[in-house]
């Protein structure tokens, strides 16, 4: 069934989005209104597809496919023009909500295990990791710890999977997302976005290129990197974060100390979603303190659609809103500058000699 269009209709709200498409070209054929699932091998989409076992970027492991990439769009939804890059494992749950707010979206295949078998020095380097990460999102030669191909990259093997989608799946009209050589994805209609890992990554490819918005659950981290203080391509306002306080991350003031680096203070204050209704005051900077039985590992991924993630008593998830403010709050309506967090540990590399 790989490489196969799967069509699914599903009960996701179709009630759609009152946000109109970036461009009149974006329209759907009435007949053709489905829910679209897809998915394709990112070995079979792309023949030069290369693996690198050094660092877990393989096809396939333990008997198990590893290279399925997976896509959504919903065409009885008005489209927003924008296509979300999931940078972590595929999540039926938060591509339903994505599609019912008019998103399309797409889970590639990039070079996401290397994190425990490079960069091991204690302390790490401060450039170590934030290279790897935009070497292995962009295959720009910048780290001498991997050597991976252009071809390899998360920017390669996005263009190559919606070229593919652009062919396989027409109803959605995917071409939409290609520059007119076809040779790259417009990244000014990209929304980037991951949990952990995947939002550290998102985060540090959106400091080099410019895209239309990032979206990062529980992250970034990298406390120890200096990435997040270089000039950025994607102006502040475009970064939304989301955390539990619970989190290690959090507690550790590795959130706190990116977001502030990144200029997510110049847009607004933290903001409990608990505690307060969206459009959460118009900031870039929210978490939740709802129960997880003090779980630090539950909160960590409590904070997108999932098992782990807060409930009320009928079974509905508490965080919907938060959800769809993430993705779809207008980046031009920002918070109040806020000034920056004295209690937040930013120098955490001197905090560490000092030990």
């Amino acid at each position: 069934m790989y490489g196969k269009l799967i069509i699914v209709i599903t009960l996701v709200a179709t009630t759609g989005s009152s946000a109109s498409a970036q461009q009149n070209s974006l329209r759907y054929k009435k007949h053709d209104a489905r829910y679209y699932q897809l998915t394709a091998r990112a070995s079979e989409i792309d023949s030069r597809a290369r693996e690198y076992p050094e660092i877990g970027f393989v096809f396939e492991a333990g008997g198990k496919v590893q290279d399925l990439e997976h896509a959504a769009v919903d065409t009885r939804v008005k489209p927003r023009g924008k296509l979300v890059i999931w940078m972590m494992n595929y999540n039926e749950r938060l591509f339903d909500r994505l599609a019912s707010y008019g998103l399309y979206s797409i889970q590639v295949h990039y070079a996401n295990r290397w994190f425990s078998k490079v960069c091991r020095e204690n302390p790490v380097g401060e450039t170590c990791r934030g290279n790897v990460r935009l070497e292995a999102a962009t295959g720009i030669d910048v780290s001498d710890q991997v050597a991976i191909a252009r071809t390899d990259s998360m920017q390669v093997r996005a263009l190559q999977f919606v070229k593919w989608l652009a062919k396989e799946n027409p109803q959605g009209n995917w071409s939409y997302f290609l520059t007119e050589d076809g040779n790259d994805l417009r990244w000014e209609d990209v929304i980037m976005a991951g949990s952990s890992h995947g939002s550290t990554t998102s985060a540090r490819f959106a400091v080099h290129q410019k895209v239309s918005r990032v979206v990062m659950f529980c992250g970034p981290r990298d406390q120890l990197q200096n990435w997040q203080s270089l000039p950025c391509a994607t102006p502040s306002n475009r970064f939304f974060g989301f955390s539990h306080v619970l989190d290690g991350g959090w507690s550790a003031d590795h959130y706190c100390r990116s977001w502030q680096l990144l200029g997510l203070h110049e847009h607004g204050p933290i903001v409990d979603v608990d505690k307060s209704r969206a459009p959460f005051k118009n900031s870039r900077r929210l978490i939740t303190q709802f129960d997880v039985g003090g779980n630090d590992k539950r909160a960590h991924s409590s904070v997108v659609p999932g098992g782990a993630a807060g409930k009320d008593a009928r079974g509905n998830f508490i965080h919907e809103s938060v959800w769809k403010y993430l993705f779809t709050h207008p980046v031009e309506k920002s918070g109040k500058p806020t000034p920056v967090d004295p209690e937040c540990l930013i120098d955490q590399r001197g905090a560490l000699k000092k030990k």
